[in-house]
């Protein structure tokens, strides 16, 4: 009955309608000699409009308490449902972009190796159709990656777009600061067999601009540019279509990156910006300057002089010779010698 009480207090128009209902119920099943039927009629005729009108008081009641608390809904929390489906917006849009950022740096990766090293470049050149270089003097270029292109091009007959740029033969100083720093990593021969001079800096960039007006003198689908660049950098940057690859001084460390992640684009943008503003080699002077299967002396000094990079003129025959050497019968400095067809 406690508990029974303080609801009928709070429902009294249900409570009333309520035990009207079982009075009535009652009434009409009572024998007609205790009430008569016209009575009982009557009854329930009266009974019914007043629990209709308990009803109709119990709907109008809760109606009436129902609509602060949607008044309250509606200026409240459905007023701030547009700001608040904004911020999820920009919650699911950060969301998206962190897992973007995640999945890029998941395909930027170390290699620890040389063995890896190699299978990132044999990867970098499978059916590429353009390469991007920038580093010291373009040894490794030499030897593997400007023959292996362009003999892999030549036998599907595909375009193939080649930006070379290394630091500039004709400036002592730059040229000094390279060997130097290379001398300071190690002072005993590197895989060529040779330790790092002025001389030998210079005579290897030399190499790379003759190994230039070579390979696109046999090649007509050939693209290539030459870039000298005034400053070092302690860096190689290897692009093709797929990855990038970054070498430093340590053969057995690097780090690749696939294309169109943000890294690779980067990278990109800047090998494009830096080669274009380094100093250009004339390589549409190509047809003007032809050189042999195996060019003369006569034929690189005359190279060299006609596109403006002069060979220093205590240069003789044989140095000359040598950077012809270098040219063609680069060796690659993490591996085997190579010859100027790949092979």
């Amino acid at each position: 009955m406690k508990r029974v009480a303080p609801w009928a207090a709070q429902n009294a128009d249900g409570a009333i309608a309520l035990v009207l209902a079982i009075v009535i119920g009652v009434v009409g099943v009572l024998p007609d000699e205790v009430v008569p039927t016209a009575v009982q009629t009557q009854l329930v005729n009266a009974a019914t409009l007043v629990i209709m009108a308990l009803v109709a008081t119990a709907l109008l009641r809760d109606r009436a308490r129902q609509a602060p608390v949607e008044e309250t809904i509606t200026s409240g929390a459905l007023a701030e449902l547009p700001a608040r489906l904004a911020r999820l917006e920009e919650i699911e849009s950060l969301v998206g972009g962190t897992r973007k950022a995640l999945d890029a740096l998941q395909l930027v990766r170390v290699l620890a190796s040389k063995q890896e090293i190699a299978q990132a470049h044999a990867e970098a050149r499978s059916g590429t159709t353009r390469w991007s270089f920038k580093g010291g003097t373009g040894t490794y270029l030499r030897a593997v990656t400007l023959p292996e292109c362009v003999a892999a091009a030549r036998r599907v007959k595909r375009h193939l777009t080649v930006r070379v740029e290394v630091i500039d033969p004709s400036n002592a100083d730059v040229c000094e600061t390279y060997a130097h720093y290379r001398r300071s990593l190690s002072d005993v021969p590197d895989g060529t067999g040779e330790t790092w001079t002025t001389d030998r800096a210079r005579k290897e960039s030399y190499a790379t601009i003759l190994a230039a007006f070579w390979h696109r003198q046999r090649y007509g689908l050939l693209d290539i540019g030459v870039g000298l660049s005034s400053t070092m950098t302690t860096f190689r940057w290897d692009l093709s279509a797929t990855r990038l690859i970054m070498t430093v001084e340590d053969p057995n460390m690097a780090m690749t990156a696939l294309a169109d992640t943000f890294f690779y684009e980067n990278c990109d943008t800047e090998l494009r910006l830096s080669f274009e503003q380094a100093r250009q080699v004339p390589l549409e002077m190509y047809k003007k300057v032809p050189l042999s299967d195996e060019p003369t002396i006569e034929e690189v000094q005359d190279l060299f002089e006609r596109i403006g990079v002069p060979l220093p003129k205590a240069y003789d025959g044989r140095d000359v010779v040598d950077i012809a050497r270098k040219a063609l019968r680069a060796m690659d400095p993490y591996g085997e010698p190579r010859l100027r067809d790949g092979t």
